[in-house]
């Protein structure tokens, strides 16, 4: 495994792959490293000549100091796993080489961007279109893979590499699950134990509302209604429930199967997304 930490040494050896006529897969993290992303890299490895990795805790997707300070950084062991993963390329650029004295643009998706994640973080999803948009110019994939637990994340993407012409292909992957159905994240370490025996209750009673949506019940506020149970029954405030059109993410007051349910649920100082989709074969 080579480790980078500049965009120029990045983009040389990926001209010289794409040269070869190789097809590089990228999975852009931000460390701590789970089964989720072990996923989306074996995805990479067996369908690309070349797989990428990135770690880079970037700074412009944060809201809070607070969080960005206690968000978990394990470089030593992160690579080591992906050593044993048999990636080609570690970019693991520093904040400084990624947005050095003068950086001074942004990259905006527009309105795709500004419901769910986009309301209650303000600013949240500039900071992952820039960043985004920087990783794929340095390493020029021809493939990029995305947890779908971040769904309005990988709409985003989609967005502004379709109207930025970046010619990249944005993969969004199936999301990987404990055995009692929290979504893998690199923020349930930071779950306390109690906290971590409630929190699968956000995917059952996801479940459990796509199973009233299929036996007739469409009104999302119903559906939300149902959601907001989790309160009584657990140390959890739940900040959004949005039933929303799968490809525009607009906001739905009818659920159909072309919709998903997108939530984000605070537990403590811990803030966890989720979401399902109302598709008939529910991928």
């Amino acid at each position: 495994m080579i480790i980078f930490q500049t965009p120029s040494e990045m983009a040389e050896w990926s001209f010289q792959e794409r040269k070869s006529g190789l097809s590089i897969g990228f999975v852009p993290t931000m460390g701590a490293l789970h089964h989720g992303h072990i996923a989306l890299i074996q995805q990479s490895i067996s369908q690309q000549d070349r797989t990428v990795v990135s770690i880079f805790v970037n700074p412009l997707q944060f809201n809070s100091a607070a969080d960005l300070k206690s968000y978990p950084r394990q470089f030593e062991t992160d690579s080591k796993l992906l050593t044993e993963t048999k990636i080609d390329v570690l970019y693991a650029p520093s904040a400084d080489v990624m947005y050095p004295q003068g950086f001074a643009t942004s990259i905006s998706a527009g309105t795709i961007a500004h419901s769910m994640e986009g309301l209650h973080r303000p600013g949240h999803f500039d900071g992952v279109a820039t960043v985004v948009s920087k990783l794929l110019n340095s390493v020029m994939p021809t493939v990029a893979y995305f947890g779908n637990k971040d769904f309005q994340q990988v709409a985003v993407i989609r967005q502004v590499v379709k109207d930025l012409d970046i010619p990249c292909q944005i993969v969004g992957a199936q999301t990987v699950r404990d055995s009692d159905g929290l979504a893998l994240s690199s923020r349930n370490v930071r779950l306390t134990a109690e906290h971590r025996v409630q929190a699968p209750m956000i995917y059952q009673l996801l479940e459990e509302i796509r199973g009233i949506f299929t036996a007739g019940t469409t009104d999302a506020q119903i559906l939300k209604k149902q959601f907001l149970t989790l309160e009584s029954c657990a140390d959890a405030m739940v900040e959004y429930f949005e039933v929303v059109d799968s490809r525009s993410l607009i906001s739905k007051s009818e659920a159909d199967d072309s919709c998903t349910i997108c939530v984000a649920v605070w537990f403590g100082d811990v803030r966890l997304i989720d979401n399902i989709s109302l598709a008939q074969n529910f991928a």
